[in-house]
């Protein structure tokens, strides 16, 4: 794979870069330092309920909030031609940003991530018995807003004592209502912006497998492989710089 070259001068680009489930944008602190040292520009946001804004957790978070906190980065930062990525949960976010302000981004990257079409929930793909499961969790969490915990590190593919280190304690509990609800697209997923899909394979996350499945059936997108497990930004921070910079075309 072609990656970019620090003696090349080369126009930077703006990646805006869009965590998952539990996370917030400090998941993304490996990466993020590798890709302004190439000269890019990096933003990190964290999504209402999370990580530093977990003091915002609320009844109220919906799928939809996750997408105006990141369409608020582009437009009050004034980003244009932005390489957005969405790891994990945060692919449903890039896909409502994308339905959104499509003027403004570059290409899309889906980070081992989720995938849903119009009007259909994270609930709606999950048989019943994985359901009753989340709502034990979520009544056994109590309080007054619905929240999943957050699962254990090594079932997200993290194994190194350093990279669990740097995640416990950072990860929160996730909003609940955000898998309850649905985004509302005006246009297909992807909105027709040139995108690119990567699966992480060793070991596959389960979880979006149908996901990568739909990639595969449903558009030309462009598909790429990488080497580790599901939270590779983490585990991998130098394969997924890179990895991200090829599929920007840099």
């Amino acid at each position: 794979m072609t990656v970019s070259n620090s003696t090349t001068a080369i126009a930077p680009l703006t990646f805006v870069l869009v965590h998952g489930a539990w996370h917030g944008g400090w998941c993304w602190a490996r990466v993020a330092e590798q890709l302004r040292a190439e000269g890019h520009v990096v933003y990190t946001p964290t999504c209402t309920g999370l990580g530093e804004r977990s003091h915002l957790l609320s009844s109220d978070i919906t799928l939809q909030t996750f997408v105006q906190d990141i369409v608020n980065v582009l437009v009050w930062e004034d980003l244009n031609n932005v390489v957005l990525v969405g790891h994990s949960f945060g692919g449903m976010t890039i896909t409502g940003v994308a339905d959104v302000v499509p003027d403004r981004i570059k290409k899309l990257v889906y980070l081992d991530a989720f995938i849903l079409e119009s009007g259909i929930s994270t609930l709606d793909t999950l048989p019943a018995n994985i359901i009753e499961k989340l709502e034990a969790g979520v009544e056994k969490a109590g309080g007054p807003v619905p929240v999943l915990a957050p699962p254990r590190l090594e079932a997200l593919g993290l194994t190194e004592a350093d990279d669990l280190a740097f995640e416990e304690g950072r990860v929160t509990p996730h909003p609940y209502n955000t898998y309850r609800t649905a985004l509302q697209l005006k246009n297909p997923v992807g909105n027709n912006l040139p995108a690119a899909y990567v699966q992480c394979v060793e070991p596959e996350f389960m979880a979006v497998r149908s996901s990568f499945d739909w990639v595969r059936a449903n558009t030309s997108w462009q598909v790429e492989t990488l080497r580790a497990g599901h939270c590779a930004m983490v585990s991998h921070p130098e394969d997924v710089t890179q990895t991200l910079l090829a599929v920007a075309g840099v």
